[in-house]
Order: structure tokens, then C-alpha cells, then sequence
């Protein structure tokens, strides 16, 4: 059997070691889950959203009420319901960012604790 490569998986990993490592208040939203039809209702009413971000870190700084990110690994894009959250995210006093590799959540996080 091949082994399944899962790039955005690898990236959400190596991200949560980070913000572990550096004792963050955050949490990962898991909305990438295949589910049945039923399975997938049933998540519904209970109020799971699609595109909400990957990480919320609800660490406060001078500016900021949260950071949101989403991770995506290039070629891929937003969805629009993905925009609409970080766009909603930003009307309530978040910074927002889309990130494509450790490096670039590493600059947003060091970047938003910076700003005290």
C-alpha cells in the first residue's frame, strides 16, 4: 500500500509544536474532516462552521483581539467562505493572515507578539 502524503496536515503539525512551544492560548479548528451525509448534518446543528480559520490564538496585544491564520500550501487558494471569515475576523478586531509555511507563521506570530 503507498503511504499518503498529506502536506497540509504536516504543515498543521509542525505549526501546533510551535505554538505549543511557546505556551500560546489557541486552539486548531478541524473542518477538513470527510464525513457521511448524516455525520455531516449532524455537525452542522451543532454549529460547526465551514472556513473558519486553522489556528485561533486568542492571545490579546495592544491592537489585536486574536490572530486567526489559515494555513494553505501553494497552488492553493482561499475558498470564499474562508475570505469571509478572516474578512468577519477582521471587523472584530483580529489581525488575519494566510500562511504557506512554518516561516511565514513564524514572522505573523513573532510579528503580532511583538506588538504589545
Amino acid at each position: 500500500m503507498a503511504k499518503r502524503n498529506y502536506p497540509e496536515d504536516n504543515l498543521q503539525i509542525t505549526v501546533a509544536r510551535y505554538l505549543d512551544y511557546n505556551s500560546l492560548l489557541w486552539c486548531h479548528v478541524a473542518n477538513e474532516r470527510k464525513t457521511s451525509e448524516a455525520q455531516g448534518r449532524r455537525l452542522k446543528a451543532k454549529g460547526v462552521k465551514s472556513g473558519v480559520p486553522d489556528c485561533m490564538i486568542f492571545n490579546t496585544n495592544s491592537i489585536y483581539n486574536g490572530l486567526a491564520i489559515e494555513l494553505k500550501i501553494k497552488p492553493n487558494k482561499t475558498s470564499d467562505n474562508q475570505k469571509q471569515w478572516l474578512e468577519s475576523l477582521k471587523k472584530q478586531g483580529w489581525l488575519t493572515c494566510v500562511c504557506y509555511c512554518i516561516d511565514d507563521v513564524v514572522n505573523a506570530v513573532s510579528d503580532y507578539l511583538k506588538t504589545k
